[in-house]
């Protein structure tokens, strides 16, 4: 068996359920995307996904399951070809049964005022993109001022945070032992 026929019977007439407190759902048809937990799966997805950027004008990165596509805008035409884009990321989605989530898509405005909206479609309705002055991505805490305020903040945060976990657990440390913590 060649692997492209052996990769197509691992995807072929796949089911599914959810167990829930020991209850279990009725089995439902997998139409489509890639098994989680499988060794294959993050294979799978990035071969599934490669196409994307394909459709896409303005710039785009991808990391696993999450995308970003960012524009300079500089006048309305800059806007109506992110918008456009964002029309293409949902046919793409649609032609590959893959189900866009728009509360989790959002807008930053960074070094700019130009008045914009871009809109997604959720289910039949055309919604509106959140608009939001802050966002963590991975680890990173990026603001509409690109200024490490925040990331600094939330830092030392939680840096002081392990410094009061360690007093409270250890009464007498040395520093070695400080060290290691």
């Amino acid at each position: 068996m060649q692997l492209v026929e052996w990769i197509a019977e691992f995807l072929r007439d796949r089911k599914m359920r959810v167990r829930v407190h020991g209850s279990f759902s009725n089995w439902a048809e997998v139409l489509s995307g890639v098994p989680q937990g499988s060794v294959l799966g993050p294979l799978l997805f990035l071969l599934f996904v490669n196409d994307l950027p394909s459709v896409i004008k303005s710039h785009i990165r991808m990391f696993a399951d999450d995308t970003k596509i960012w524009r300079t805008i500089k006048d309305e035409t800059d806007s109506i070809q992110l918008q456009q884009d964002l029309d293409n990321m949902e046919s793409w989605c649609q032609e590959w049964l893959l189900k866009l989530n728009p509360s989790k898509c959002k807008v930053m405005h960074i070094g700019h005022r130009v008045q914009t909206g871009y809109y997604v479609k959720e289910e039949a309705l055309t919604r509106k993109l959140d608009e939001t002055t802050e966002e963590k991505d991975l680890v990173i805490y990026l603001t509409e001022d690109l200024k490490a305020t925040q990331q600094c903040t939330k830092a030392a945060s939680k840096a002081t945070s392990v410094l009061r976990m360690i007093r409270r657990n250890f009464h007498r440390i040395d520093v070695e032992d400080f060290r290691i913590l």
